[in-house]
């Protein structure tokens, strides 16, 4: 499982990359060079985030007592990536000297203005999106410590269960047992009751023998 998440994350430091190379080549560029440019790192970007849901993925198959480790990494990728994408969103509203100049004149400053407006509001949101994504990924964990809670839960009532099974099961074949041997020892008693009888017997007998045999002679 392990292998998985490490072949993703090199599949996720090449791409981030290429990425930052050419997030730091579109303010330079204008034009359809430029849009192709942007096209082409918001394609691997989305190639990134699913790579992320991949080893968000994988992370949650490993696991709990090493899960720790992968979802530290998996945090700090996530970070690389809004960073990235904050920069690339800057970088398509950017301009070089030369272009930014050509386009707005004396109202450069005015604009540079209203960018710098822009990005702030940009940050809010996202730091928004972070928050929101954050609560949710602790909703799923939760969720998840819950599941796994009520799946022990549920094993160890089984258990239980089978062990007051096996308890009512001995003391059933218990109570046969005490049975079975009084039933042995009443027929041992009844059984030595006779043999005293019968020796009495035998014995009155031997002596009214001798008594009538003495008086005979």
């Amino acid at each position: 499982m392990s292998s998985d998440f490490e072949a993703y994350e090199q599949d996720f430091g090449t791409i981030t990359a290429e990425v930052t190379n050419k997030i730091g080549r579109i303010p330079k560029l204008s034009g359809e060079e430029k849009t192709q440019l942007v096209l082409n790192v918001d394609k691997q970007l989305e190639e990134v985030r699913e790579l992320m849901e991949q080893m968000d993925l994988e992370v949650r198959e490993i696991p709990i007592q090493s899960r720790a480790m992968y979802n530290t990494r998996l945090k700090s990728y996530k970070q690389e990536v809004e960073k990235l994408e904050k920069d690339f969103k800057r970088s398509r509203i950017a301009y070089s000297d030369e272009v930014r100049n050509e386009l707005l004149g004396d109202d450069a400053s005015s604009s540079e203005n209203q960018r710098a407006h822009l990005l702030d509001n940009t940050e809010k949101l996202e730091r928004s999106s972070r928050r929101l994504e954050a609560g949710y990924q602790i909703a799923v964990e939760t969720e998840q410590v819950g599941q796994e809670i009520l799946s022990n839960l549920h094993s160890d009532r089984e258990k239980i269960q089978r062990a007051r099974e096996r308890l009512r099961e001995t003391d059933a074949n218990l109570g046969k047992s005490s049975r079975i041997l009084t039933g042995m020892l009443r027929r041992i008693i009844q059984n030595r009751i006779l043999i005293f009888i019968l020796g009495a017997i035998i014995l009155l007998t031997i002596i009214l023998a001798i008594y009538y045999n003495l008086r005979g002679h």
